[in-house]
């Protein structure tokens, strides 16, 4: 169906929310939508394109039903919608409890913003949760991506936003896996532990608080914490990155108007901190091995310790099959694998994270070659890490420093599984379920990796090399010359390293 189709009345009102059904003051109105739908977008987000397609949503839908974030949170907003079904359907009314069912949430912004999204749908705890489309309007767009709604910042003209509004229509619900971290450390006799974020708390860690003196997962004597995510858990070199980036668009938001400058920004702190050449810029006694002791448990109930290389400066715990940009650092296990280390393929609804480690930034550049793979670590439905120093974390694109008590630097992170959530999937997108029948699994992957990690490695460089002769020789030379120069940044964007350096 052509984009120009869609601008009629009869289409549109598919989409419609009444004006009662969103505050009790308004009148009552006969009519079912077809596919009533909520939409929440940070008018912050991708330079000036949130404002426009806040513009362009308000223009097309009842002006109610599209929420400007940075004006009211959607905790308020979605309790203040389902008090008012609730009282519509204990009063008899025909369209409260059809809309309830139909229900679909639109969120554009970034990845931060479609986490706290999917954070608050799930603290509600709602009897009909609503499933939830993205829209790509951030730097990695890791969420959009993986369920099929693109990675690039979307247009806001009028036909562009009649288009998404008929593909989510048309959306598949997905049910995800999503996961809760339980972060403990001894309270400090002075000063606070509190988690210190790139200027303030990104909205993804709004869930992430101290437990009260009355939660059952408060320890006399300590301090607790606790938060969700639904994509990834990061710590080392890629959370550094991203700390720095965050930090300095907070100070500087003027410079951060397009997605190609955020991204040539990513690629010159990427290269500016040294992480080409880790093992010169920065010392293995800050190693994720070295100060860092990891147990998993394994699907049979048993813990035991993880294993993790010497050489390992960043530990991903992958939810989605979508990282730095949209690449797949877990891939997908051959048989062989799948035999003999127990592994399968990423889905997203099996219970089960994906562990992958990496030495430094050409290790990651290893994704971009057929069946590139970072380190496999573990797959395991909970881990709990022990770490003797001050880290910064990530969680789903957003950063935070972790201070620790100077009279015990030790700190505890448990991560487990918490339960599931609805998305909104395009038809054919990357991210795959237990229950599809056209999942990778049933396929055998030419993938000859290796335990070995240099070996493993060491292979995929070469399909790498071979992919783009010309280029590749440039690999020991642009970093030093980004280094020197860093008004070549924008040019990093298109080389064939792009996707790595876009989400550092």
């Amino acid at each position: 169906m052509e984009s120009l189709d869609l601008d009629t009345e009869e289409f549109i009102k598919k989409f419609y929310i009444p004006r009662y059904i969103l505050g009790p003051e308004s009148k009552a109105e006969s009519f079912k939508p077809e596919c009533p739908v909520l939409v929440f977008i940070n008018s912050r987000s991708g330079g000036q394109l949130g404002g426009e397609l806040l513009i362009t949503y308000r223009s097309i839908l009842n002006e109610k039903q599209v929420i400007d974030l940075t004006e009211e949170a959607p905790d308020s907003v979605l309790r203040r919608l389902f008090i008012n079904l609730e009282k519509l359907k204990n009063s008899d009314d025909g369209t409260a409890p059809e809309l309830e069912k139909k229900l679909k949430i639109i969120v554009a912004g970034g990845d931060g913003t479609a986490g706290w999204l999917l954070g608050v749908v799930s603290d509600l705890k709602l009897s009909q949760p609503p499933p939830i489309a993205t829209v790509p309007l951030g730097t990695g767009n890791n969420l959009p991506f993986a369920f099929g709604w693109g990675k690039k910042n979307p247009g806001t003209d009028r036909n562009s936003v009649l288009s998404f509004l008929d593909q989510v229509r048309r959306a598949k619900e997905m049910k995800i896996d999503s996961w809760h971290i339980l972060m403990r450390m001894r309270a400090p006799r002075q000063g606070s532990c509190d988690p210190i974020a790139p200027l303030e708390l990104p909205h993804s860690l709004h869930a992430f608080h101290r437990v009260s003196s009355t939660d059952d997962l408060n320890v006399e004597g300590y301090d607790t914490f606790r938060g969700g995510f639904w994509n990834y858990f990061s710590m080392g070199m890629d959370a550094q990155v991203s700390y720095a980036f965050h930090s300095e668009r907070k100070l500087h938001p003027e410079k951060f108007k397009n997605q190609l400058v955020n991204q040539s920004t990513y690629a010159k702190l990427g290269c500016s901190q040294g992480w080409f050449f880790a093992s010169l810029f920065h010392p293995s006694s800050r190693n994720i091995a070295q100060l860092c002791k990891v147990k998993v448990m394994k699907r049979h109930g048993d813990w035991q310790d993880l294993s993790i290389p010497h050489s390992i400066r960043s530990i991903v715990c992958l939810n989605l099959p979508s990282f730095s940009g949209g690449l797949n650092p877990w891939g997908t296990p051959n048989s062989n694998k799948r035999r003999d280390r127990d592994l399968t393929p990423p889905f997203v609804d099996d219970g089960l994270l994906e562990i992958v480690g990496f030495r430094d930034a050409w290790h990651g550049l290893v994704l971009l070659a057929p069946n590139g793979h970072g380190r496999r670590l573990a797959q395991n439905p909970m881990l709990i890490l022990r770490c003797a120093a001050d880290y910064i974390l990530r969680i789903d694109g957003e950063p935070w420093k972790q201070p620790l008590p100077v009279d015990d630097e030790t700190v505890v992170v448990e991560i487990s599984h918490l339960g599931q959530v609805k998305m909104l999937a395009v038809h054919g997108c990357k991210s795959k379920s237990v229950l599809d029948l056209q999942s990778p699994m049933a396929q055998d992957v030419d993938e000859r990796d290796s335990d070995n990690e240099d070996e493993s490695v060491g292979e995929e460089w070469r399909k790498l090399e071979q992919q783009t002769p010309s280029r590749f020789q440039m690999r020991l030379t642009f970093p030093i010359s980004i280094m020197r120069n860093p008004e070549l940044t924008s040019a990093v964007i298109w080389s064939p390293y792009k996707q790595w350096f876009w989400g550092l």
